[in-house]
């Protein structure tokens, strides 16, 4: 029997759940325009993104791609101009100035490429990690969270040493433990071995693991390196301002792990798919499109044939 139509206004006004649900980081649909000297740049045109409380998260992108925009949106440090943009509950469309500081300070921790934005010289390593906790007004026990912490990272014996005592990756675990000293909700990391060889770079990467598993912290890191991938359990690649594919990280019944590479297909329908593949197919414009029984093919467009 068709549905009356009370009960089809019923339908159309129950409550549906809400894109990402209770998810711990939800971007739905997030736009954020500039506007400079009358011009217009799109930095973020619709980006979806859904990331689970505990997750340790890599999101890899050109420069121009908008991964900063979006680390910079999920800090507080910017206001997107359109859409949904959500952390641990908090809607930062609608804060306040006062909410947006409060934020900062207790709910997500930031880690700078740059290692002087991370540190103040003239500070010990101790120092710099108690600072945090002293702004927020933190109570007695600020020295000895500051000492666990750099324990926890590998760096207590850096303590009582300034910057300059320290070698980069070393300021960059304690920078880690600076993010971490207020027991934040999410820690945001930018390029954080983008100045460092290969051997310290796994360093800062191990202290990133311990604070993802042993402090069950959410980990964001945004880098353009795509090496980032093997050192994370997922990896979010951004192109033109839009998430466009993943990669997940599994192991397999016989503990190798395997990475599967999946396109995106945000809440629309839209896709974008990989530029090798549409260069090698030379698609471009328009592309045929066909539904299987498990799948969906797609093809370059035929060509038209001439008029003559």
């Amino acid at each position: 029997m068709n549905p009356t139509l009370s009960e089809l206004e019923a339908q159309a006004t129950r409550k549906k759940a809400a894109f990402g649900g209770d998810a711990h980081i939800v971007c739905d649909n997030l736009v954020r325009i500039y506007k400079t000297e009358g011009v217009e740049v799109v930095a973020l045109q619709g980006l979806d993104l859904v990331i689970d409380r505990g997750e340790l998260v890599a999101v890899v992108g050109a420069s121009g791609s908008g991964k900063s925009t979006l680390l910079n949106v999920l800090s507080g440090l910017d206001v997107p101009t359109a859409g949904v943009a959500r952390v641990a509950g908090m809607d930062l469309l609608s804060m306040s100035a006062r909410d947006r500081l409060r934020y900062r300070r207790s709910v997500v921790g930031f880690v700078w490429q740059q290692t002087a934005r991370n540190l103040l010289p003239y500070l010990s390593a101790r120092e710099n990690v108690e600072l945090p906790m002293r702004l927020a007004g933190s109570g007695r026990a600020r020295r000895e969270r500051a000492v666990e912490l750099l324990e926890l990272l590998g760096v207590g014996y850096c303590a009582s040493r300034k910057i300059l005592e320290m070698s980069g990756g070393e300021q960059q675990r304690v920078a880690i433990a600076v993010a971490l000293a207020n027991s934040p909700q999410l820690i945001l990391a930018d390029e954080p071995t983008g100045e460092l060889d290969s051997e310290t770079s796994e360093q800062v990467f191990d202290a990133l693991r311990k604070a993802n598993r042993e402090l069950e912290v959410t980990v964001v890191i945004v880098t353009h390196d795509p090496l980032v991938s093997e050192q994370v359990d997922r990896t979010v690649g951004i192109r033109d301002g839009r998430t466009s594919s993943e990669t997940l990280r599994r192991a397999d019944a016989e503990g190798q792990i395997i990475a599967e590479e999946y396109a995106v297909l945000d809440r629309v329908g839209r896709l974008q798919l990989p530029r090798d593949f549409m260069s090698a197919l030379a698609m471009e414009r328009r592309v045929r499109l066909e539904l299987e029984s498990d799948h969906i093919g797609v093809w370059p467009a035929r060509e038209e044939p001439s008029g003559d």
